[in-house]
């Protein structure tokens, strides 16, 4: 028997606007609410959170705080009830920036004629629990790209042992990986929990080919790495570092450094890689053993997300929550690009959380809420590490299996009609059903990813929800362009050359607001789906994130 498509599962039987090429069934109420979104709108939050004055949004400043603000008064303002803490509407994030202080000793012993490692050439990440730290002399064993997915019919692990030792990886994937399982297998906390896992004491990152002179002399700056502190002081959040892992330091490896190791062993970076390149593991037990002793340095600072709910309809499944995610932060004030310092975020991302503003604005036109609540999170510290929705996803102000679902909104990118989407992550649970039906009622064609080499999937706060077991997505442009040449990523690729991370991503540049209008209606009406299916979402049988992911009860 085939299954009920899920629009009819939710109970929910109408017509869809003429543009659509298929009717697919939205109430009217709901119907009636989408076409209040007005573009004027959602420029008008990007102009404000964009502004100047705001000094680009950075954590723990200022400049922050007045975003906050404003996105707590146009929450309040749409009848959006407080779902902070305290009975507020914010989360405190508090915020770790350590930085390895100069004079850490690395010694490399050298084993029979093995040839010596300059100590220039291995680079230590900060501790951020430990002012001091010693790693005692420790062997090493050089692990491939670090990943041990057997569900994929690949483990750089296997017959290598590395208790007690340090790994050596280079950052990659199998070519034969799906774009978004290769993205994830190169998570540096996921290859730092594979390492813990298999009695690893320390992970060195090494580089594959030998790097520019300029960006030699960058590494030679103290490393500086940003956490998030739980109430016990300990790391609640990080990239690369996980709390009473056992991996207790973390740094680079340079490529002379890596070669050197790998003679040492008999092999050299050509063969290893040559092996990897064609998906064979290329495991190599290496020679001699490494010492370490460094001290970091603390800047403690804090900062909060923004949380807000919208109480279903169901006397049951209110006790579950879809979540509208938006990061609220951005990069501050910078080095000058064309003369401007102030680095706004308009686009990035302003602009997402916008969208979710303007799904709050939807929701109060709604006099009938769908069955599960709504969670609009505004997260801070997304481009410090994805640190807000980390510390958000792990230890929500719900309870943790109450969340069902993450739409995350991430620079859309509206500069041009949107005429395509691509679902990021969708395809890995039932989170695909709602989106083709959302895209479908709107006269949107869901395409595969354009640009798989960017890594978005786990480059963005969805995959903070995916990391604790929740299914979730990011919906981004599509191909599709008015001229039939589809060919929209290459015109995105030209602009985010001259606009991603610079002060000219501003306001004065370039924007379709129209594109805007579409994405809140796709983004709301997929999260309004999931919340008025009785069905919870879930992930794929033997999906490579359900098994690895999955949410425990």
């Amino acid at each position: 028997m085939k299954q009920l498509p899920l629009l009819l599962a939710a109970g929910i039987l109408l017509t869809a606007p003429a543009s659509a090429q298929t009717a697919a069934p939205v109430p009217k109420p709901v119907a009636k609410a989408l076409t209040k979104v007005k573009p004027e709108d959602i420029k008008a939050h990007i102009q404000y959170l964009a502004d100047d004055r705001l000094l680009g949004r950075k954590p723990g400043t200022p400049g922050y705080q007045m975003a906050v603000d404003y996105v707590t008064s146009q929450l309040k303002r749409f009848g959006v009830e407080p779902a902070g803490e305290d009975g507020g509407f914010t989360q405190r994030v508090r915020l770790r920036r350590a930085t390895t202080k100069p004079g850490a000793t690395i010694t490399y012993q050298p084993t029979g004629g093995s040839l010596p490692l300059a100590p220039a050439e291995v680079h230590l990440y900060p501790h951020p629990e430990q002012p001091s730290s010693r790693l005692a002399p420790t062997g090493l064993a050089f692990a491939g790209y670090g990943i041990s997915a057997p569900d994929q019919g690949y483990d750089d692990y296997q017959s290598l042992d590395v208790k007690g030792k340090v790994v050596v990886i280079v950052r990659g994937a199998p070519r034969s990986f799906p774009s978004t399982v290769a993205s994830a297998s190169q998570d540096q906390t996921l290859l730092v929990q594979t390492a813990a896992r298999h009695g690893a004491v320390g992970v060195l990152f090494a580089s594959a080919r030998p790097v520019p002179a300029a960006a030699i002399a960058a590494t030679a700056r103290p490393i500086t790495t940003t956490s998030v502190l739980g109430a016990d002081g300990k790391v609640a959040a990080a990239r690369g570092f996980i709390s009473g892992s056992g991996v207790g330091m973390t740094g680079t490896l340079s490529a002379a450094g890596l070669q050197a190791l790998l003679l040492n062993a008999a092999s050299d970076t050509a063969t290893v890689m040559s092996s990897l390149r064609q998906g064979q593991p290329a495991p190599v037990a290496l020679r001699g053993t490494l010492a370490a002793s460094w001290e970091s340095g603390y800047q403690d600072f804090e900062s909060y997300n923004v949380v807000g709910k919208i109480t279903g309809s169901d006397a049951t499944l209110r006790q579950e929550y879809v979540v509208h995610s938006a990061h609220l932060d951005h990069l501050g004030v910078g080095a000058p690009v064309k003369g401007d310092s102030i680095y706004n975020g308009a686009h990035d991302n302003a602009s997402g959380v916008a969208s979710v503003l303007e799904i709050a604005r939807l929701y109060s036109n709604l006099k009938q809420k769908p069955k599960r609540s709504v969670l609009l999170v505004l997260q801070t510290g997304e481009e410090l590490g994805l640190l807000g929705s980390a510390y958000f996803a792990a230890r929500p102000t719900v309870p943790k299996t109450a969340l069902v679902a993450d739409v995350n909104t991430d620079m859309p990118t509206i500069i041009a009609p949107l005429l395509s989407v691509v679902p990021l992550g969708a395809r890995h649970s039932t989170l695909a059903q709602p989106v083709e039906d959302a895209a479908r009622y709107l006269g949107l064609t869901v395409e595969e990813d354009p640009e798989p080499d960017q890594n978005r999937f786990i480059r963005s706060d969805q995959y903070s929800f995916v990391a604790q077991g929740i299914p979730a997505l990011h919906i981004k442009y599509g191909n599709r362009t008015p001229d039939g040449k589809n060919n929209l990523s290459e015109q995105v690729q030209k602009w985010r050359a001259l606009t991603y991370h610079k002060p000219q991503d501003d306001i004065n540049g370039t924007f379709d607001f129209e594109a805007g209008k579409k994405y809140v209606q796709l983004n709301f009406l997929i999260g309004y789906l999931v919340a008025q299916n009785p069905r919870r979402p879930t992930w794929n049988p033997g999906d490579f994130f359900g098994q690895r992911f999955a949410q425990q009860p």
